[in-house]
């Protein structure tokens, strides 16, 4: 999903009130949020190299699609889609606005249950988040009707370039024939491998088992309150940095000036394990793929023409937030 955070809700995007509660406070009554996918702005050069590559249609189910959402806004992305899992990874210019902007991220994590995601809410208003920002995305499959896909929850309107929000796929989406999805596999099943094709049995990438995402300590601040509320166990490291853990994937965040923010790394589960290592340049990126039953892809830091600490102010987000 891109992180086009244009809420649904017709009107201004109100910042919630994100407070130092909000941090403390875990989420001790249960895990609902599990990771979902999260996406990437990467240098033009890197995300071309991506989007033509022969190796990763082999490594994984992939796929370059051109998203129409909330709002008529439109992004493209290039996935690569596991068992219940994904990663999505832009160019610079390819999602509308600053959310655009080379090293720009993003995370969503969403609820296995259907009405979970209310309880995630209401979580985050006693931890101290006291305007939580929720929204409805949709997506257009073409006929200009918009379907609505999934419904979300943001801790604040405000960001630097990075947003994390929790989402509940809509049983809409599930009923549309185009969504492609399964049928569910128990009363309110609106879990990741039912969003998900079986592709992935016919690729090597099997999960995403890990994120690392250098992000602002504003940015930060404001993620980890969701993390909590959806019972992910988050435990803080030396120098400002985070981690989440979900039972399945481990995320990484590293608090870092404006200038060094991005995606860094995506650590993957395969299928099959392989007995040699291969290892794969994809523009300003290595995907090292083995020995066993994982592989590793490494993301360079790139120049950033132009920036300077005047960026620093954070912003209302001014569409919905990324789709999957």
């Amino acid at each position: 999903m891109v992180m086009v955070i244009a809420l649904a809700l017709a009107g201004a995007v109100q910042g919630g009130a994100v407070t130092a509660r909000a941090e403390e406070n875990g989420a001790a009554a249960g895990r609902l949020l599990f990771y979902n996918h999260a996406y990437g702005v990467l240098d033009r050069v890197t995300a071309d190299a991506i989007e033509h590559s022969a190796h990763l249609r082999d490594f994984a189910d992939f796929q370059v699609r051109t998203t129409t959402g909330a709002g008529g806004q439109t992004w493209t992305g290039r996935y690569l889609r596991g068992r219940e899992t994904y990663v999505e990874l832009f160019g610079v210019g390819d999602v509308p606005g600053k959310d655009g902007t080379l090293g720009s991220a993003g995370l969503g994590v969403s609820t296995e249950r259907a009405g979970d995601l209310p309880v995630v809410v209401d979580r985050l208003r006693k931890a101290g988040v006291s305007e939580p920002v929720e929204f409805q995305q949709t997506r257009d499959f073409g006929d200009g009707v918009p379907v609505p896909w999934f419904d979300a929850v943001l801790t604040t309107g405000e960001y630097d370039l990075f947003g994390a929000w929790g989402m509940e796929y809509r049983p809409e989406y599930f009923a549309d024939p185009r969504s492609g999805t399964e049928p569910a596999s128990h009363p309110g099943d609106v879990g990741r491998e039912r969003y998900l094709p079986d592709t992935y049995r016919d690729r090597r990438m099997r999960d995403v088992t890990g994120i690392r995402i250098a992000v602002t300590a504003r940015d930060l601040a404001s993620t980890v309150p969701l993390l909590k509320a959806g019972g992910l166990t988050v435990r803080s490291l030396p120098g400002g940095g985070v981690v989440a853990e979900d039972g399945g994937t481990t995320i990484r965040f590293d608090a870092v000036p404006l200038d060094q923010v991005g995606l860094k790394r995506v650590e993957m589960s395969l299928n099959r394990p392989v007995s040699d290592r291969h290892v794969e340049r994809i523009g300003h990126s290595a995907l090292v793929v083995g020995p066993g039953a994982r592989a590793v892809w490494t993301f360079e830091e790139q120049d950033r023409p132009g920036e300077t600490g005047s960026g620093t102010q954070p912003q209302a987000r001014a569409a919905q937030p990324p789709l999957p």
